[in-house]
């Protein structure tokens, strides 16, 4: 078989390897690769793993061999899966893997934002505190998370463990899930009364037509004006412009995100290295409550550590014909939206 990796720069730094990929054939490794050689790069593929790599319709037409595209990823929105399924290409994700991470990076933000901590730090560092006239330095605002209620939208592995999270720091999660669980200890409830009710509101849900910008204009004209947004699992979910203008207009407390829509266009490349090119992010970046980070909640050791697990495994029973416990389905996900 020949196996091509792609955007292994985004899952190791050199410190995971992938070498154990090598027994499954001929092995192909890069980094990452602009999209107009991306088809060419993988035309003789049996095998593609990747991250980001858009793996399209068209890229898909022109890799006659391709049989098998694996995610080093939870989210597959960058693979057309519709039409892999029309033409037999097996899609297998690597869910799970960084279920524990995302949490930690989640509740790192929430509690960056009630306390402050990263604007305190750089004033500190400025040497703010050691000018100020009194050793209280009320400079910036916190709030206790005790008793707040956090909205989770989407129960899966990553919002159940937020949501244990915030009860452990005495809050009360908000739940809002499409398919409602059997048995959730936590209030289930509709997704206006989320917005409408939680002091800090966290996105935990796929990216697909049902929940692209579900952040909007008109759920954030729904949102407390004092209440705080975080968003880890993917950019697509926040219509970015409404935000920036809510944010601007006061609609919004207070914004965290680790993910942006169409992450590998936010920069082009000159002779003077990678420039931000994204009108709005740019934005985002000079408002004060707005904290970024570099998509990566997922990149703990651990975390990398089990997806090349995951990956091996995946590509190792399918090799095999065994049962794909990873397989992402094109039927399956046509009935669970419908």
């Amino acid at each position: 078989m020949r196996l091509t990796v792609l955007d292994r720069c985004t899952v190791t730094r050199g410190d995971i390897s992938l070498d154990e990929l090598e027994r499954f054939g001929e092995l192909k490794i890069y980094d990452v690769i602009p999209e107009n050689r991306l088809a060419e790069t993988i035309r003789d593929a049996d095998a593609v793993i990747c991250n980001k790599a858009k793996i399209t319709a068209d890229v898909m037409a022109q890799c006659p061999h391709l049989k098998y595209v694996g995610l080093f990823a939870t989210g597959y929105d960058n693979v057309d899966i519709r039409e892999a399924a029309r033409r037999g290409i097996v899609v297998c994700n690597a869910p799970g893997y960084s279920t524990d991470s995302v949490a930690q990076h989640t509740f790192s933000l929430l509690l960056n934002l009630a306390s402050n901590t990263v604007a305190y730090n750089a004033s500190v560092h400025s040497g703010d505190w050691m000018r100020s006239s009194v050793f209280t330095y009320l400079k910036y605002p916190i709030t206790e998370i005790s008793g707040k209620k956090l909205g989770i939208v989407g129960y899966g592995a990553i919002g159940r463990a937020v949501a244990e999270l915030g009860r452990a720091f005495g809050m009360l999660p908000l739940i809002h899930t499409r398919t409602v669980p059997a048995a959730c200890p936590y209030p289930v409830v509709s997704f206006d009364t989320l917005l409408a009710e939680s002091d800090f509101i966290t996105l935990h849900c796929p990216l697909n037509d049902q929940t692209r910008h579900l952040i909007d204009a008109a759920a954030i004209s729904k949102m407390k004006k004092t209440a705080y947004l975080i968003n880890t699992s993917r950019g697509g979910l926040i219509d970015a412009e409404a935000l920036t203008e809510g944010i601007k207009n006061k609609q919004v407390g207070a914004a965290c995100l680790d993910v942006y829509e169409e992450e590998s266009e936010l920069f082009y490349e000159d002779n003077s290295g990678h420039i931000l090119q994204d009108d709005v992010l740019a934005r985002l970046i000079s408002m004060p409550n707005v904290l970024l980070t570099s998509h990566q909640a997922f990149l703990t050791e651990e975390a990398l550590n089990n997806i090349a697990e995951v990956t091996v495994r995946n590509i190792s029973a399918f090799l095999k014909g065994e049962k794909l416990e990873n397989e992402i389905c094109f039927q399956n996900l046509l009935q669970k939206q419908n």
